[in-house]
């Protein structure tokens, strides 16, 4: 069983207890008496960790998260200091660590309850995003050069904010906390709040992966805290701090709102991760099949993720070709233990809620082609199974789809629904449907299928929700160089957009060199 104490001035540190971390494999199988195992031990009883516990990471007591903070201060300033290029290549150290460690990191996920296909997403969205590529071109943004007309040398750079706290989230503790290597990058100091409820593998990734690395590149001691404890406490010291200046949280648009409000009344700056409802369009001249497996993605995780698509508006000429190619797909995919590799469900944690979101689309009008019920390790229906099965809905009529929650609303389950216009000349048709995609108030990301070049041509011109359009290419797959986060609408908050961590966690700069120049005649030239 691996040991995690909090990461305090470099070293780590015992805490005020420790959370243990179960795998969920044993947790699937035997839930009582692993639970009960669990409780035992972080109540201290003395009772024996056996094989089903994978680690314990220690709990931060009020003084160590206060002093994380005040270390985090002093060491920041060293750090910006450093050249741009050199923090980027403490990136380009950790987008090689990604590759070295990829089994070790993949087989925390799964322990963690991460379906392993699921896992290896994850992990090679952290290599895809570290690549050079990504690297090349945020050097660009973040510094750029210029002289003008009258010799004034001009730079645009971007300066660290000084010091950032990221509380990520517990479906995705390692994936999404590792953005918080770009604020490093971008001349911060960071401090990680690992959520109780899932710390192992985003612990485990700073600690003993990235903290070496950055002990290589000569970061002062401090520079980066590791603490796990209650998210809500973490955000409230975090708001209340003088030692803070980016509050970085994923969580949903509800909890996000409240994490503004603060932010702003303290004078912080607040970075949101929120929830996502992403949409699709599929065009009469889509390729059918692979659009079908870009949207089948709605089922990784069982839905259980962020930006995974979850409606799509279908022209009614392929609507039922598509129903079927999806409903076949959909069929063959079942629950298992996470490290079986032909699985990509998960436990469902809105299990009612899905229940739910079900009988309302029925309720609508829509048809159920598969799945709609609960079920459990070993299938079949089950009205307290942990398991969702994998749902494809039609409806008919965007009108009708429009006033459905299951549709309008994040739904954290894998419920996909297929929405068919009405019959219509193919103008009004586009037309509806990038109004539809316009029209979510979530933002994250957007797909289009369809080879018409004007089709193509109209979606990247008007689809303006999203941080992100992917067209004819995988919904959930990264691309080295664009945003893998962020977006519009209850996604990134009033400010939120593609995003680029090194960017958010920095802030512009312009600077004027002059020589020769006179102040007072050049603030009267014209």
């Amino acid at each position: 069983m691996q040991t995690y104490g909090v990461f305090v001035d470099g070293h780590e540190q015992a805490g005020d207890g420790w959370v243990y971390v179960p795998a969920v494999s044993a947790l699937l199988q035997d839930p009582e008496g692993v639970w009960g195992l669990k409780a035992a031990l972080e109540a201290g009883q003395d009772v024996e960790a056996g094989e089903e516990m994978v680690g314990r990471v220690a709990v931060a007591s009020p003084d160590q998260v206060a002093r994380v903070l005040r270390q985090a201060r002093t060491a920041q300033s060293a750090w910006a200091r450093t050249p741009l290029e050199h923090r980027l290549d403490f990136i380009a150290a950790m987008h090689q660590a990604f590759k070295d460690h990829f089994a070790e990191l993949v087989g925390l996920l799964v322990a963690e309850g991460h379906p392993v296909q699921v896992a290896r997403w994850e992990v090679n969205g952290m290599i895809e995003t570290s690549a050079p590529a990504a690297l090349a071109r945020l050097a660009t943004m973040m510094k750029s050069s210029s002289r003008s007309p009258d010799g004034r040398e001009l730079h645009l750079v971007r300066k660290a904010d000084g010091v950032v706290c990221i509380s990520p989230p517990a479906n995705a503790a390692m994936s999404n906390g590792a953005m918080g290597l770009w604020a490093l990058a971008a001349g911060n100091a960071l401090v990680v709040g690992a959520p109780r409820s899932a710390p192992l593998s985003v612990v485990h990734l700073y600690q003993r992966v990235a903290a070496p690395i950055l002990d290589r590149f000569g970061a002062p001691p401090g520079l980066l805290g590791v603490t796990c404890g209650s998210t809500k406490g973490f955000i409230d010291t975090w708001t209340a701090s003088a030692d803070v200046d980016d509050v970085f949280f994923f969580g949903s648009a509800e909890h996000g709102r409240q994490v503004l409000l603060g932010c702003i009344a303290a004078a912080k700056k607040p970075v949101l991760e929120l929830s996502g409802n992403d949409g699709m369009i599929v065009w009469k001249d889509a390729e059918v099949e692979l659009a079908a497996e870009a949207l089948a993605q709605c089922f990784y995780a069982s839905g259980q993720i962020c930006m995974v698509p979850r409606y799509a508006v279908v022209h009614p000429d392929v609507a039922d070709r598509l129903v079927k190619l999806l409903t076949e797909l959909a069929e063959t995919l079942t629950p298992a233990l996470p490290e079986d590799e032909t699985t990509v469900a998960c436990p469902v944690l809105r299990g009612r809620e899905f229940v739910e979101a079900v009988e309302q689309v029925r309720a609508a009008g829509g048809t159920i082609t598969t799945g709609g019920y609960l079920t459990g390790l070993s299938g079949g229906t089950d009205p307290h199974g942990l398991f969702a099965a994998p749902t494809v809905a039609r409806l008919d009529g965007l009108a009708t789809a429009a006033g459905l929650p299951a549709v309008t609303e994040e739904t954290f389950f894998p419920l996909l629904c297929l929405l068919v216009p009405e019959p219509a000349c193919d103008d009004t048709l586009l037309t509806e449907a990038i109004g539809f995609l316009n029209g979510n108030a979530y933002g994250l990301r957007n797909s289009v299928w369809a080879r018409d070049p004007a089709v193509l041509e109209r979606a990247c011109t008007e689809i303006a929700s999203g941080g992100l359009l992917k067209i004819n290419d995988s919904h959930i797959g990264f691309v080295a160089g664009l945003p893998s986060h962020g977006g519009t609408g209850l996604t990134g908050g009033p400010y939120g957009e593609g995003a680029f961590p090194i960017l958010q966690t920095s802030h512009l700069q312009g600077i004027s060199i002059a020589t020769t120049v006179q102040p007072r005649e050049s603030i009267l030239e014209h």
